[in-house]
């Protein structure tokens, strides 16, 4: 991707030494690597989990719709409004 040879990273090294001096130069050069080896990492994490997203099967719409209809008739059945549950309770209490 991008063409560096060893002039372009003298220069770099020589820049590097005149901004930071020769104290700061190590502990810059062992954090910059330390900083590009998380980013490698995380980037080949993020590749696998991609792959392993796109590798999935696919599902399918059927087991889907079944579910949601599982589900909406045990909503329906078991969820009873407030204003039945009362008038449902009135013929009981008439009846004993």
């Amino acid at each position: 991707m991008f063409e560096v040879g060893f002039s372009e990273l003298l220069l770099v090294g020589i820049v590097a030494l005149l901004v930071l001096g020769p104290e700061r130069l190590p502990l810059a050069a062992r954090t910059l690597g330390r900083g590009l080896g998380q980013a490698r990492r995380a980037m080949q994490a993020l590749r696998t989990q991609v792959e392993r997203e796109i590798d999935m099967p696919d599902l399918g719409s059927a087991p889907l719709q079944r579910l949601e209809q599982e589900m909406r008739q045990g909503i329906s059945l078991n969820a009873v409004p407030a204003n039945d549950a009362a008038t449902v309770a009135l013929p009981k209490e008439n009846a004993s």
